[in-house]
């Protein structure tokens, strides 16, 4: 019964590796959100300066 009990007690370091590694988490989910966000706005302006270049010689691609 006591080997029971005492398997259920998390120490303090377990406790604070738990709590870095959900803090590391959350960061790595912010970060992969900013890399989205930064990825479209560099598509959009690639994209802009495509059609800046092309000017009013660009035809429609065909399907």
């Amino acid at each position: 019964m006591a080997k029971a009990l005492f398997g259920s007690v998390v120490t303090p370091v377990e406790l604070r590796v738990a709590e870095e590694n959900a803090v590391l988490r959350a960061k790595v989910r912010r970060l992969e959100q900013e890399l989205a966000e930064l990825r479209v706005q560099r598509d959009a302006a690639i994209a802009r300066e495509l059609l800046s270049m092309a000017g009013d010689a660009a035809e429609p691609a065909l399907a």
